[in-house]
Order: C-alpha cells, then structure tokens, then sequence
C-alpha cells in the first residue's frame, strides 16, 4: 500500500470516527500532494509525499513557539495533536546520539573546520537524514561540533 493510499485510508476512517483532527491534518497532507503535483506535472511517490509530510511538520515546529508566547493554550494543544498525526506517518526519528554520530563522520568526510563549511556539513547529512530528523537540530549539532 502507497502512502497516498494509506492517507486515503485514513481519511475515510477518520470521518467514520469523527476524530476531526486526524482528518482536517490527512486532508491538509493530501492537499499539499495534490498541489505539487500539480505545479510541478508530476506523479509523487512515497518519497514526494514524505517531503511533502515533512513540510507540514516543519511549519507546525515553527508556529508553536508563536502559539506559546501568545499563552494559546487551546490552539498549542491542536497543534501539538496535529504533530503527532504527521508523526505517524515519517520514519523512525534518529536519536540525538545517532545524529551527532552522522553529523561528525561528514565533519570528517568533508574535512569541514570552520563556520565556513557548514554548507558542505548540511549537503553531506541531509540526504542521510530526510524526514527523520529536524534540519534545526542537526544545524545546533553542526555548529557546536565547529565551534569546540
């Protein structure tokens, strides 16, 4: 089963269990597939969607700062619900151990050793990385293995 399956799935078992979160979130995700293959006059496959997923979980990182200075806590615990649906749907996250691990095999592959070289430490570890880990997180992991 495809992942465009499996939200279609979802969705339709969402609507029978009245669990609005789940849906308006699936319904969100299949709504940024279908517009990227639109703009983009492709067919996304598990991967595009992934990324796509991802997204979606990056603005929500972003806004919940946001939602926690404003003392929202109504609209911080939708977000944070909404989270954990996209959650469902990447890979296993890496651990913080397992990306410092990658982050210092690229600082060594591309014999990276200042500030300088944070763009060739970011290349090296994305691909490595998509999707189950925050492009933040291993940014913070990069510049304190460049800085000591």
């Amino acid at each position: 089963m495809t992942l465009k399956e499996k939200l279609a799935e979802d969705l339709k078992s969402a609507m029978k269990d009245k669990n609005t979160v789940r849906k308006n979130v699936v319904q969100m995700v299949r709504a940024g597939v279908l517009q990227v293959e639109k703009d983009n006059k492709i067919t996304l496959d598990d991967n595009g969607v992934l990324d796509v997923i991802a997204k979606q979980l990056k603005q929500r990182r972003d806004s919940l700062p946001d939602y926690e200075k404003s003392g929202r806590e109504d609209l911080i615990a939708e977000l944070k619900a909404e989270m954990d649906v996209l959650m469902e749907y990447l890979p296993a996250q890496l651990t913080r151990e397992e990306l410092e691990a990658i982050v210092a095999e690229a600082v060594t592959a591309t014999g990276a050793s200042s500030m300088k070289d944070m763009g060739k430490i970011m290349a090296a570890v994305m691909p490595k990385t998509k999707g189950r880990a925050d492009g933040k997180v291993i940014n913070e992991i990069a510049k304190s293995m460049l800085t000591n």
